[in-house]
């Protein structure tokens, strides 16, 4: 077989995407964006991650469960054209692309605020080339390379998230750092109230609080490239909830402990200013480069989802063939390629109109967030009607609730759709993100990239085992 015919390689072990989901989960949205959530809804923000990590977790059961069942490269997009339509699967494919697209300005735009901590007169657009070409220089590694990569990402941002929660509350209960004068918890409840700006302030939060979660969805990326998707998916999906519940809530629990929520945020990043309130001045250095590796990381998975997806849409016949080809060691290189010369439009942003982007490119993310978890959701209702009795009994990891969990997650992702569509700011989100769903709309059949025949989708576990990493090697038909 020809390199260029090589398909994805199952290089990925269960520790690399049990921390790659946790490190997806952890990014600017906890680090940066935190700050701008906590103004909106003070201490009541910890109710808005609860709820939103609620959600999330329905979700993600609803991905596993097909994921599970049968594991491709393609997950979400693969499945929406197996069971919603091609026009489906082409969409959401190519919203994925240009969703973590922008989602990697916000985190290039991110290191570029970081940077300015020790470099404070250098132009944010160099740092933020730099990141582009560090973690694109990374994903054109095998993906065994990448997955060690992201684990030790994964374990810095964690380490220190624990560090800070143990430091914390040691300060909280004992006064540790603060000459053994216990805080306490009144910080929570004495500015204003537990709710200082009302249910609007955690309803405003809400898009922030979607987009700090943005990024979980990935583990089902990693299906096709898990070594045993049937045991790593699951134990991946399952901690989720757990996870947002230690590191988002315990996590805010100690900052807004510790600091007044009005003075949060105003400063740089609370996780900054928290530990210089543990008497650690000279930790804030570490700390930034801390924060720094959780940017990185997230982009470095960005750039890992733009080229599977994007790889997975040339395996549908609905990208240019070149993008379906792999290196030798298994890496759609030209995939990537791509999804990096796109994301130099996002240095140009930060060259351009520094001080906007990082909200500009928050909702848009968000957008495009929404309607791929919308998708996951829908298609799973489908999937699991296209089942007989004995089949749905046979799922080895099935959703819970179903079908009520699903439709209460998509009601809530309605609500935040409509919040986003009052609120000024977010409003750039309902015009960018409609406006590029209907140009690959009006793309789609103009190239004619829906299919003459429709293939009947593949069951069960050893079929997508059967499969590999690699999708159907022909290309879907074109009309003539």
């Amino acid at each position: 077989m020809k390199a260029s015919e090589q398909g994805l390689q199952r290089g990925l072990g269960e520790r690399h995407i049990r921390l790659m989901a946790l490190g997806a989960a952890i990014g600017v949205g906890l680090f940066l964006g935190s700050g701008n959530a906590i103004k909106m809804a003070g201490p009541g923000i910890m109710l808005s991650y609860i709820i939103g990590g609620a959600v999330i977790f329905l979700i993600m059961r609803a991905l596993g469960e097909m994921a599970v069942h049968n594991p491709v490269a393609g997950s979400f997009s693969r499945y929406a054209q197996d069971y919603i339509g091609p026009l489906a699967g082409y969409l959401t494919g190519w919203n994925y692309w240009f969703l973590w697209l922008v989602t990697c300005v916000a985190e290039i735009t991110a290191v570029a605020i970081y940077m300015e901590v020790w470099f404070p007169d250098m132009p944010r657009w160099i740092w933020a080339l730099a990141a582009l070409g560090t973690m694109g220089a990374v994903n054109l590694l095998a993906v065994k390379a990448y997955g060690e990569f992201e684990f030790w990402f994964a374990l810095i941002k964690v380490v220190t998230i624990v560090l800070m929660i143990i430091g914390g509350t040691g300060m909280i209960l004992f006064g540790l750092g603060n000459d053994g004068v216990a805080i306490g918890f009144s910080n929570l409840w004495t500015h204003g109230g537990f709710f200082p700006n009302g249910a609007q302030g955690v309803l405003m939060s809400l898009q922030m609080v979607m987009f700090a979660y943005l990024g979980v969805e990935m583990i089902g990326l990693t299906a096709g490239e898990a070594a045993n998707p049937k045991k790593s998916i699951p134990d991946a999906i399952n901690s989720v909830f757990w996870r947002i519940l230690i590191f988002y809530v315990g996590a805010l629990l100690v900052i807004l402990s510790i600091y007044p929520w009005d003075q949060i945020g105003t400063q740089g990043s609370p996780f900054v200013m928290t530990f210089e309130r543990l008497g650690i001045k000279t930790a804030a250095g570490i700390i930034n480069f801390v924060v720094l590796t959780a940017a990185l990381s997230s982009c470095n998975g960005g750039i890992f989802s733009t080229g599977r997806m994007l790889y997975n849409l040339a395996q549908q016949g609905q990208a240019l063939p070149m993008f379906g080809r792999t290196t030798p060691g298994g890496v759609p290189r030209n995939a990537i390629l791509l999804s990096m010369l796109a994301l130099l439009f996002g240095v140009l942003l930060n060259y351009l109109v520094p001080e906007k982007v990082f909200m500009w490119v928050t909702s848009i993310s968000t957008f495009g967030a929404v309607w791929t978890w919308g998708v996951i959701l829908v298609t799973q209702i489908k999937f699991r009607r296209s089942l007989s009795a004995p089949e749905r009994k046979a799922l080895a990891f099935r959703m819970p609730f179903w079908p009520y969990g699903s439709y209460i997650a998509l009601a809530f992702l309605a609500l935040v759709i409509g919040l986003m569509a009052y609120f000024p700011d977010t409003r750039v989100a309902l015009v960018v993100g409609p406006a590029w769903l209907v140009l690959l709309t009006v793309l789609y059949y103009a190239m004619r990239l829906a299919p003459a025949g429709r293939e009947e989708p593949p069951q069960g576990y050893e079929a997508g085992l059967a499969n590999g990493a690699q999708l159907a090697r022909v290309p879907a038909r074109r009309k003539r």
